[in-house]
């Protein structure tokens, strides 16, 4: 089995309109990173994106944060690929 864990790297666009907003999406993810799954990560409010690096899955990062009651607009990942994401 190998021991590497491939790093997966993620842009979301997450709509946050004040500093609660980004709060509680940075309280999820600093949860995330202590548990292993988010290696590093950027919150920024003006831009309303969030950049994740880890081993997460994208189905399993796009949980996390619908959890905060944001609304993720698109999910953008290393590869080119984006995914809108219906509102919640």
């Amino acid at each position: 089995m190998a021991s590497e864990v491939a790093e997966h790297k993620y842009q979301l666009n997450v709509k946050m309109t004040c500093g609660g907003c980004s709060g509680a999406v940075t309280r999820v993810l600093t949860k995330a990173q202590q548990e292993g799954s988010v290696s590093s990560f950027d919150v920024d409010l003006g831009t309303q994106l969030v950049n994740v690096t880890g081993p997460i899955e994208e189905a399993a990062l796009v949980e996390k944060i619908q959890k905060t009651g944001k609304q993720i607009i698109s999910v953008t990942s290393l590869d080119g690929s984006v995914a809108e994401v219906a509102a919640v």
